[in-house]
């Protein structure tokens, strides 16, 4: 009976022995996690001493101490408690180490906890979990950088590149599709001036949504199916729009394209920088900007070359009209298709896969880098050394929700409101301190670049129609008190002011009224016959006994007291009309908007050469210091010819400001946050984009003075808080 209770106690003892010996581990664990991420990684470093820790615990567990106590000694007490003895607190019953807690031990001590227990997560300080996490983060960083550097740069990144291209490429045409068709398409519809404009705001509101919610759930759900699914909802919703018929309609379908397309430029750019090695990143994210600029020659050479023919257009019956505008906006959605398509053979981002615990997904998503690149090299025997990656400690997140009796549609709307409100902690943790004043310094350069870019955008556009109308309506031929009997007008009138006319038994058969106003005029006896009038109005004139067939005469082109007296109206036709294939001033407007983005080819080359070797900031507040100065010049910009090199210069002066500012934002964010930092970003332009469309177009045909000293002022101002940004050159992403 004694040896049988001795035995037991000396099992007891040496369970102590090793639950007290994993604990002395876990904390040294932990303290050289610490140690290591606060010292300085120089390039000589190997994955050897990452191995080191798992390597330490497989000796022990291979090792472990014998139950006796002998060969066991503790390093800071010198000897155990087998040989030294215990006291009463200390003692453990059997059972104990198996995880069982002592019946009578439900009361313990503040802090403490039964041995043989894993400690959870609620029973620590968070604030600790998350500055251990921290220094996972810091470690994982590193390493990342030099598995990047083994996996080479190579086939999968170009890969990779166009892929990401095409998408980014969309977010081009969206934003200048809108402008292209806005003309054309409230024309079509018959949209009030009371109820213009609204396109091009509605559009950019759906894309600061968008690039703040994508953005956001990008870092929870990942960067390829956030992608997908964003550049999905644009694709059909953007193809769906060319075919409804309805303003509001149209106003919807463009606002939920915007707000699929809105997370395009945060998830593109955080997605290819996690495949790039950090001497790489700068280059080849400006290379990567380059396709922004594709869509927009891609957007504006398609308009040129489809909206002017209005002949690529078909009817059914006329109700439904189906113009060379909406073959425009179907063009305008075929590169993002083609993104989704070639998107859903690619894998997705390594780095998202290892800050949310998958390890061994990111490890294949590596190997595949890594042999994509070496078999491209002509070396397809060279091995994937990387055997293990360090995975931050991952923090749980609990979300109560009652599943019983909660009905589909509530569980979604939950869900959306958590996600939501996950994306908004997140952004919350962005401006905690030290990256507060970096945070309110990159929300200012975005502003303030956007507010200038987009309003001067809208603006030179708007002053170049402007000088055009004028010089049109200096061409207006006028004719007072003209009496015409028995003729017949079966030609086009363009431009021109009838005043106190007298028409009489006339007709009027297939033919044009564009820009042709008839004031206080007198129509008796007259025939019209498939008469199609754009910009034409009759301002207090009588009709009396006239019969109109198939035209587009009716209320809103009979104004200012117009009487009509025993006439009849007979299939008139529906819709608004475009106008005529004899009017060449579309081409020339669009070919204005192609110059305008050629420009900006010059300053893309130049911007990725560069950015490495002047530096991110040098070159976005140069750039936008340039920018500002260039408006000065608008001054001197008299003639139509002067704008257009305004404008030129003026984009090719601010490209590279843009670029700069893509890297910057890319590389400011830990992985955890850089989706929604960036979407955070990319929805300040959005919002000042709107602004800046709203403030300078309300000033066109005003004055000069406001619009210049606004985006001057703006954008130097701009360029000189870009300066006080901490260069991101030498930073590992982490």
């Amino acid at each position: 009976m004694e040896d049988t209770y001795n035995n037991r106690t000396s099992l007891a003892k040496g369970a102590k022995d090793m639950v007290k010996e994993a604990k002395r581990h876990a904390v040294k664990k932990v303290n050289k996690a610490v140690d290591r991420a606060a010292d300085g990684y120089s390039s000589h470093h190997n994955y050897s001493r990452f191995q080191d820790e798992e390597e330490e615990d497989e000796d022990f567990y291979r090792n472990p101490p014998r139950q006796d106590g002998e060969g066991y000694q503790d390093n800071e007490e010198g000897s155990s408690d087998a040989t030294e003895g215990h006291d009463d607190e200390d003692e453990i019953y059997e059972g104990e180490y198996q995880g069982i807690p002592s019946a009578g031990d439900k009361k313990q001590k503040e802090g403490q906890v039964a041995l043989g227990q894993p400690v959870s997560d609620a029973a620590r300080d968070r604030k600790g979990l998350e500055q251990e996490r921290q220094a996972d983060e810091e470690e994982l960083a590193q390493q990342y950088e030099l598995i990047i550097q083994e996996c080479g740069h190579g086939r999968f990144q170009w890969q990779l590149f166009l892929v990401l291209g095409l998408a980014l490429m969309s977010d081009g045409v969206e934003v200048f599709v809108v402008g292209f068709v806005l003309p054309s398409a409230e024309t079509d519809m018959c949209v009030p001036n009371s109820s213009s404009g609204w396109l091009g705001s509605i559009v950019y509101l759906g894309m600061m949504v968008g690039a703040f919610f994508w953005g956001g759930m990008s870092d929870k759900v990942g960067r390829r199916q956030c992608l997908l699914i964003c550049m999905s909802t644009n694709g059909f919703f953007a193809f769906l729009s060319s075919f409804v018929q309805g303003y509001g309609l149209f106003l919807l379908c463009r606002l939920i394209a915007g707000f699929g397309i809105g997370g395009a430029v945060p998830i593109v750019f955080s997605f290819f920088a996690e495949v790039l090695s950090r001497e790489k990143r700068g280059e080849h994210l400006s290379w990567l900007c380059m396709f922004w600029m594709i869509g927009e020659i891609y957007a504006s050479a398609m308009a040129w070359a489809i909206i002017p023919h209005y002949g690529w257009s078909f009817s059914m019956g006329s109700a439904y009209q189906f113009h060379s505008w909406r073959v425009f906006v179907v063009v305008c959605a075929l590169p993002c298709v083609c993104a989704v398509v070639a998107l859903t053979f690619m894998p997705e981002s390594p780095r998202f896969y290892l800050e949310v615990g998958k390890h061994d997904e990111a490890w294949m998503i590596l190997k595949q880098i890594h042999d994509t690149n070496m078999r491209a090299r002509g070396q397809p025997e060279k091995v994937f050394t990387v055997n293990r990656i360090k995975i931050p400690k991952q923090l749980d997140e609990l979300v109560e929700m009652n599943t019983e009796y909660g009905n589909p549609v509530s569980k979604f709307f939950f869900r959306i409101k958590a996600e939501i409100h996950g994306i908004y902690v997140n952004l919350m943790k962005s401006f905690n301190y030290p990256m507060r004043e970096n945070m309110m310094r990159l929300a200012i350069v975005w502003f303030t670049l956007s507010f200038g870019y987009y309003g001067l955008s809208v603006w030179f556009p708007d002053v170049i129609k402007h000088l055009q109308a004028d010089e049109y309506a200096s061409k207006v031929k006028l004719h007072n008190n003209e009496r015409i009997e028995d003729f017949t007008f079966n030609f086009t009138l363009e431009n021109q002011i009838h005043k106190n006319g007298l028409f009489i038994n006339d007709r009027f058969i297939n033919m044009k009224l564009k820009s042709v106003t008839f004031i206080d005029c007198t129509f008796r006896n007259c025939y019209f016959d498939d008469v199609t009038s754009v910009g034409s109005f009759f301002r207090n004139c009588t009709f009396i006994d006239d019969f109109f067939f198939n035209t587009d005469i009716d209320d809103s082109k009979l104004i200012d007291g117009t009487e009509v007296v025993n006439s009849m109206f007979t299939h008139n036709k529906t819709g608004c009309q475009m106008t005529f294939d004899d009017d060449y001033s579309a081409y020339w407007v669009y070919f204005i908007n192609f110059l305008g983005t050629l420009a900006v080819l010059p300053g893309n080359i130049v911007s990725a050469l560069l950015m490495d070797k002047i530096g991110r900031l040098s070159m976005l507040g140069g750039s936008m210091v340039l920018s500002g100065i260039s408006c000065f010049f608008l001054w001197f910009g008299t003639s139509e010819s002067m704008m257009i090199f305004m404008l030129c210069l003026y984009n090719g002066l601010s490209i590279s400001a843009w670029n700069s500012l893509d890297v910057v934002t890319t590389e400011s964010f830990p992985t955890v946050r850089r989706g929604t930092g960036f979407g955070f970003c990319n929805a300040l332009c959005k919002m000042a984009a709107v602004l800046g469309n709203l403030i300078f177009g309300s000033l066109v045909g005003i004055t000069k003075a406001i619009p210049i000293l606004m985006a001057s002022s703006v954008l130097v101002g701009g360029g000189l808080v870009a300066l006080r940004l901490p260069d991101t050159r030498a930073n590992v992403l982490m």
